[in-house]
């Protein structure tokens, strides 16, 4: 097998891990009764909101990639559960903002808790090429946010129908 053949299957299979990682991480669920289980695309959203705690939903939509019309339904759950708040924009009375909520704050940083004691454990706690790791895995998440298209949302349904 060449080289190149080589690593596009070793970069297959890191997408593989990512992903298998990413559903048994969602699959634990959380062993604080005080947590709110949230969809992955209820997580991409709370995730935005920790370092924008109050943005218009088009910024949101854009920056997370979901279409505008799918991120009503999510922001309705999550105001729900109580997470996030949508209040009218003091700029444009007819625009909303949604604001963190301190429950959607709390929430998330139980959750990395959660999430933290749950991947170190499954590695035995072995920090010896953590740093690396995450170094590499922030070039890609930055590279594939970097590369997504603009119409990522109608894209991807055309290719599920």
């Amino acid at each position: 097998m060449k080289k190149a053949a080589k690593d596009i299957e070793r970069w297959a299979r890191l997408a593989d891990l990512v992903l298998i990682i990413a559903r048994e991480i969602q699959f634990r669920g959380y062993s604080d009764d005080r947590a709110v289980p949230l969809t992955a695309s209820e997580g991409m959203v709370m995730r935005y909101l920790q370092s924008h705690p109050v943005a218009a939903p088009n910024q949101i939509a854009s920056t997370v990639g979901i279409q505008r019309t799918n991120l009503s339904t999510l922001l309705r759950g999550l105001e729900s559960k109580g997470l996030l708040t949508r209040r009218t924009s003091p700029d444009d009375r007819r625009g909303v903002m949604v604001h963190l909520t301190e429950r959607g704050s709390g929430n998330y940083a139980l959750a990395r808790r959660e999430w933290a004691t749950a991947v170190s454990m499954a590695a035995e706690n072995d920090t010896s090429s953590l740093d690396r790791t995450l170094g590499l895995l922030g070039k890609i998440q930055a590279g594939l946010a970097e590369m997504r298209p603009r119409s990522a949302g109608r894209d991807m349904l055309k290719a599920e129908n």
